[in-house]
């Protein structure tokens, strides 16, 4: 099943960021993408804003995986732009990650989408007509 929305403004993205972290469940992934600028790291800061973590959230492009674990449950925070090979996730362990306990935010989800489960919640951000407008197309493939 796909979504399509168009949010008009940053407001109206940490506002879907901020629904997402309500529903959110232990051993949820939702996999972002879109171009550079599009605003995947702002909807991961607002999700993280409404599990509760108080720590700094920022991109994780060198370290490829954050972790936080002042909110209601844990966030790992990928983003995986800087991969050479997709199986390195195997050395980061992603397995304990997306099927632990803790919410999964994958920034360039689309490249290492072999990996992700079955019922990951794709999220892909788009420029719109407008300067801060964005399309959001969510699906979620069930398993």
């Amino acid at each position: 099943m796909t979504e399509q929305m168009v949010l008009k403004n940053e407001e109206e993205t940490n506002a879907l960021g901020l629904k997402l972290a309500e529903e959110a469940k232990p051993g949820m992934v939702i996999g972002l993408t879109g171009d550079l600028g599009v605003g995947k790291t702002s909807m991961s800061k607002a999700i993280a804003r409404g599990l509760g973590v108080t720590e700094t959230i920022t991109s994780p492009t060198f370290t490829i995986v954050k972790e936080y674990k002042s909110g209601r449950m844990p966030l790992y925070h990928f983003d995986v732009y800087r991969l050479t090979d997709p199986e390195e996730l195997y050395e980061l362990g992603y397995e304990e990650y997306f099927y632990g306990e803790g919410i999964c935010l994958v920034e360039w989800a689309d490249m290492v989408d072999e990996f992700l489960p079955e019922d990951t919640l794709h999220i892909e951000m788009c420029y719109g007509e407008n300067e801060n407008e964005r399309i959001v197309r969510m699906e979620r493939r069930e398993a």
